[in-house]
């Protein structure tokens, strides 16, 4: 239906837990500390930051996706990755499931950069795993499937993600809204126009993220801190997992 090959496996999703296996080994290691691995050099390099994005460092929205803070944030969002991910991948097949995948994590991060505290940290997968949320839950109603446990799973989450401190809200509504506008164009799209409509609606989604991204990075190209209030990340400092 959406471009999948016929007895496929899922390939995509064990890369990415990999690549985030390997980014959280190297941040504790530098950190000489598996709990507090917030503190390595690499996690205040990558980490999303608005003002330091605002200053140039325009990859923050990017490589925040593959940091986590501590081992549970990254069991979390690892898991929720795998049980998602895999059936999507199937659905989807590899190329458009790794667009769709992408699109979420940069969402999340700009939604984050659009609408976040101008004094806080975020890092985290969860706006990438949101967008697949978002996208299972449109491919349950193009097959007309039963999503009783979807649609659950997915109320938990937002609720989950309102009621607890520590929690970017904005990244995973980023994530989600852009997950599921990209899965929209990927599962209704015409047969005869699948390719064209797909990768449409894939470029068609970045061209707009890029385009918010230059007009928020125009309106704090200027910014400045207010009197007694730390913008900048510290050695050490914590923040919010996404």
């Amino acid at each position: 239906m959406a471009g999948a090959t016929l007895g496929s496996k899922a390939i995509v999703v064990p890369a990415l837990i990999v690549a985030n296996l390997v980014v959280f080994a190297i941040t504790a290691a530098q950190a000489s500390d598996v709990l507090e691995n917030f503190r390595s050099p690499l996690f205040g390099q990558w980490t999303l930051w608005p003002p330091i994005v605002a200053g140039g460092e325009w990859w923050r929205v990017l490589t925040s996706g593959f940091l986590h803070y501590g081992p549970l944030h990254l069991a979390m969002n690892m898991l929720a990755l795998w049980i998602l991910g895999r059936d999507i991948e199937l659905l989807l097949g590899r190329l458009r499931f790794f667009a769709l995948y992408a699109l979420s994590l940069i969402g999340g991060g700009l939604a984050v950069y659009l609408f976040g505290a101008m004094d806080t940290p975020v890092a985290g997968a969860s706006g990438a795993v949101f967008g697949l949320m978002g996208g299972l839950v449109v491919a349950v109603l193009r097959l007309k499937l039963n999503g009783t446990q979807v649609y659950v799973l997915l109320a938990v989450n937002l609720i989950i993600s309102v009621g607890i401190p520590g929690i970017s809200l904005l990244g995973h509504l980023g994530g989600l809204i852009v997950g599921a506008l990209c899965t929209v164009g990927m599962v209704f799209a015409p047969p005869r126009r699948r390719a064209v409509v797909q990768w449409g609606t894939v470029a068609g989604l970045l061209v707009l993220l890029v385009a918010l991204f230059f007009v928020r990075d125009a309106q704090l190209g200027e910014f400045q801190c207010p009197t007694n209030q730390t913008c900048y990340p510290v050695s050490g400092s914590g923040g919010i997992g996404a």
